[in-house]
């Protein structure tokens, strides 16, 4: 699954440069994840880092967005033009 930012969001900063794939960008009220970038950051990091650096923990996995991981590591691999390697 992709990830997406809830409105609990502070817009505190913190999120968007941690992204690898630039997925996080500045929305009209918070921020917002681009799905078609997110990779729950596979083949960049174990876990998201923007879910690491989140003050408020406002950003779950979006339901409406569900991918296996097979599927992010394809994606990993478009985005980045990368071999995944675990």
């Amino acid at each position: 699954m992709s990830l997406v930012i809830t409105d609990e969001c502070i817009n505190c900063d913190v999120c968007e440069p941690e992204c690898p794939n630039e997925a996080i960008y500045q929305g009209e009220e918070i921020y917002e994840i681009d799905p078609d970038k997110c990779t729950e950051c596979v083949g960049h990091y174990d876990e998201p880092q923007c879910q690491q650096v989140c003050p408020v923990d406002c950003i779950p996995l979006d339901p409406n967005n569900s991918e296996t991981k097979d599927q992010l590591v394809a994606k990993y691999e478009k985005l980045t033009g990368e071999t995944y390697a675990e």
